[in-house]
C-alpha cells in the first residue's frame, strides 16, 4: 500500500504548500468541534487528534505497511485532581514507528 494521503488523515479539505499546511475546520466537524473564529488551540489539536485517529488506527496500520503513525483514544478514561477540583482525564496514544537506527524523533522519518 502507500503512505496515508494528507486528506485520508485531515480531511477532503486539507492542503499543503511548501509553507503552510491548511486544515478545514468543517472537516473536524464529524470528530466534534464546533467551528469558530475563537477556537482554542487545545480544542484544535483534540479535533485533529481524533480525525487522525479515524484513519491512522491499529486497524489500518496493521494491513498498510507504510503507515508508520497510530492513534488510539482510551475506552475507560481516569480521574486526577488539580487545585482541589476533580477533572476527568481522556488518554490519546499516539505511536510512531521506523526502522531501527537513532533514537531521536525527527519528523521527516515517518
Amino acid at each position: 500500500m502507500a503512505e496515508p494521503l494528507l486528506t485520508d488523515v485531515f480531511g477532503a479539505g486539507a492542503t499543503q504548500n511548501a509553507t503552510t499546511v491548511t486544515i478545514a475546520k468543517a472537516d473536524l466537524a464529524a470528530v466534534g468541534l464546533t467551528a469558530s473564529a475563537s477556537n482554542t488551540a487545545e480544542s484544535l489539536l483534540v479535533a485533529i487528534l481524533l480525525k487522525a485517529e479515524t484513519y491512522l488506527n491499529d486497524t489500518n496500520q496493521a494491513n498498510n505497511i507504510d503507515q508508520s503513525v497510530s492513534l488510539s483514544t482510551a475506552t475507560t478514561p481516569s480521574f486526577t485532581n488539580r487545585n482541589n477540583a476533580v477533572y476527568i482525564r481522556d488518554a490519546i496514544t499516539v505511536e510512531i514507528d521506523k526502522p531501527a537506527g537513532t533514537l531521536t524523533i525527527d519528523p521527516d522519518n515517518y
